[in-house]
């Protein structure tokens, strides 16, 4: 008979991960009166041997100055706005699909990653984001002193 270990907090990721899908669907009650939605962009993450990957759709945004990409303690943020180029009056619009306002997203990292080497490129409306691992051993063996 083989023994499982115990993870209590396991359950939890499931639970995040269904939180995750179900505010980032469109209701319309997360519409503000303006037709803004508030928006936590689709996020892919992926590892390779010295590097963490995460690519991010964000389409519409105009300049860098525009999105924010914060890396502490092993947590990704993105952050920023997609702005409307031209205003159209309420009554003249019939569909509203398009994101347009404040988005932001935060994901656990499944490595420790080096922030000061963090490269982001954006092309085409994906923003991908290379962070490299921090190499060598995290774990450190205590001797103890027996008297």
């Amino acid at each position: 008979m083989s023994l499982i270990p115990y993870e209590p907090f396991r359950h939890l990721e499931n639970m995040r991960r269904e939180f995750d899908r179900f505010f980032t669907t469109d209701f319309p009650v997360f519409r503000t009166k303006l037709g803004q939605n508030f928006g936590s962009p689709s996020i892919d993450i992926h590892e390779t041997e010295h590097e963490v990957v995460a690519t991010c759709d964000i389409p519409g945004l105009e300049k860098k100055e525009d999105v924010n990409i914060d890396v502490d303690n092993n947590m990704l943020t993105i952050s920023g706005s997609v702005n409307r180029t031209n205003e159209i009056k309420e009554e003249n619009m019939h569909r509203q699909e398009r994101f347009f306002g404040r988005f932001q997203r935060s994901v656990a990292l499944p490595s420790r990653v080096n922030s000061e080497g963090v490269k982001a490129t954006y092309k085409n409306g994906v923003l991908e984001i290379h962070m490299p691992k921090i190499q060598g051993e995290t774990k450190k063996r205590i001797d103890v002193e027996f008297h």
